[in-house]
């Protein structure tokens, strides 16, 4: 029987029938034998992290596939501020921030170009000139990170629970800082969303006039001069994964929030990069898992690029990818399926739609478990529909590790209590009866 299991994740491959496609969505009309082949030789069903049509963001449907309550998510902020090695403070806020060209309209910020090109020595230089600000006994700190995104930290009487200011579509006004409705009365709530504004109207006024941008206007290119914010998060008491589920968990992942989540819940991260060719780095991410397998009980192994390619709103370069990917699984899922002792899972974190103006949708994603021992259904194609008539059903957010442990033989009869703590997993991390 399997004891250690493999989770694929194809981030974002969900997705919505499209006409370019013959009403298919892109993995319907991709062709796709190895991922048909998984799904005829095991249990297929629907999934879904929280509730079906409730769109999510990749690290919100990670933290619940890991086996964590969403009430528990600590804010994506965090996870990028751990995922790019920034020390946090236990009461310090992360949170989420990009350059912006904005305009002035009745008195407002209106977003102009959500993320204008710019060389990374532009943005850089940029970040440097909004390097701190403190007001109000609240300090700020801009991270630059090497990419588009930046943090910013927030450290004294600060509470992340306060809204966003980016409107993330163009042409729309920037959201005003303040506390959220529970919060409304909470001091450091108030005390934030206010010093959040003042800062981000202190950045205004020093990217107005900053040479960079004086040079860009010059040349006929939008100026970056603002920060939008989004996601604050603050650090929570945590789990470990180990402790939680028993299992000794790794994340091959290449993208930061990824890298910050395995570290928040205590995965081992082994990281890499991304090429043009997502069915080569997907392989060689499978050929990685095979080889951490004598020493993680639990592997993750991550693409973004169905994600990615759902943004560029063109089905067909999705389908394009979904088939690279295919190909990588055939060239290096061989070793794994051939093991008696490991438990394959596939599925996505949500659907991303290839067109439309939603960034993430809320459709249920396929998934495929194979392994020693899991029923075989009748389902033969690997997709948003077939696998909906498999065996597995419809399968809901932590319910999936529950799953997972119940098929490498460690699920807990409900009752036992075999520690003070009701662990899902059995045998249980005992305290030994001393004599």
């Amino acid at each position: 029987m399997p004891n250690k299991c493999v989770l694929i994740l194809l981030d974002g491959i969900g997705d919505r029938s499209h006409d370019v496609l013959g009403n298919l969505t892109p993995l319907q009309a991709a062709k796709t034998p190895a991922l048909d082949r998984l799904a005829k030789l095991g249990s297929n069903g629907l999934f879904h992290a929280l509730n079906q049509g409730q769109a999510l963001p990749s690290e919100n449907a990670h933290f619940i596939m890991f086996g964590y309550n969403i009430a528990d998510f600590p804010g994506r902020g965090v996870l990028e501020a751990l995922g790019n090695d920034i020390d946090l403070g236990n009461n310090d806020v992360a949170i989420l921030s990009h350059f912006a060209s904005l305009s002035k309209k009745d008195g407002y910020f209106l977003l102009e170009q959500a993320w204008p090109d710019a060389a990374e020595n532009e943005r850089k230089q940029l970040a440097e000139a909004l390097k701190t600000y403190e007001t109000d006994g609240i300090k700020f700190v801009l991270h630059y990170t090497g990419t588009r995104r930046n943090v910013i930290t927030a450290s004294g009487n600060v509470s992340r629970f306060i809204t966003d200011t980016d409107p993330f579509i163009n042409g729309r006004f920037l959201i005003e800082p303040e506390p959220w409705v529970d919060w409304a009365e909470n001091e450091a709530s108030k005390q934030t969303a206010a010093a959040l504004k003042k800062y981000l109207l202190h950045c205004a006024h020093v990217l107005k006039n900053h040479d960079i941008n004086e040079t860009r206007k010059k040349k006929g290119f939008l100026p970056l001069n603002g920060l939008v914010t989004q996601r604050a998060g603050q650090l929570q008491d945590v789990i470990p994964f180990s402790d939680k589920y028993g299992l000794r968990g790794i994340s091959i992942a290449s993208g930061v929030v990824y890298w910050g989540l395995a570290s928040y819940v205590g995965i081992a991260v082994e990281k890499v990069k991304d090429t043009d060719n997502p069915g080569k780095d997907l392989a060689a991410r499978l050929k990685i898992a095979g080889k951490l397998l004598k020493d993680y009980d639990f592997i993750h192994v991550h693409t973004k690029t169905p994600d990615k390619a759902a943004h560029y709103k063109n089905p067909e370069i999705k389908k394009e990818v979904i088939e690279s990917l295919d190909n990588g699984i055939s060239k290096a899922i061989g070793s794994l399926i051939d093991d008696p002792e490991v438990l394959v899972v596939v599925t996505a974190d949500h659907s991303t739609p290839s067109t439309g103006t939603l960034i993430h949708s809320g459709e249920t994603v396929p998934m495929t478990f194979y392994g020693q021992g899991v029923r075989q259904d009748r389902v033969t194609e690997f997709n948003e529909i077939d696998t909906a008539l498999g065996a597995l059903g419809s399968v809901r957010g932590t319910e999936l590790m529950y799953m997972i442990l119940n098929h490498l033989d460690m699920a807990k009869m409900h009752g036992v209590m075999d520690t003070p703590v009701d662990q899902p997993f059995w045998p249980g991390k005992y305290r030994p009866f001393k004599i």
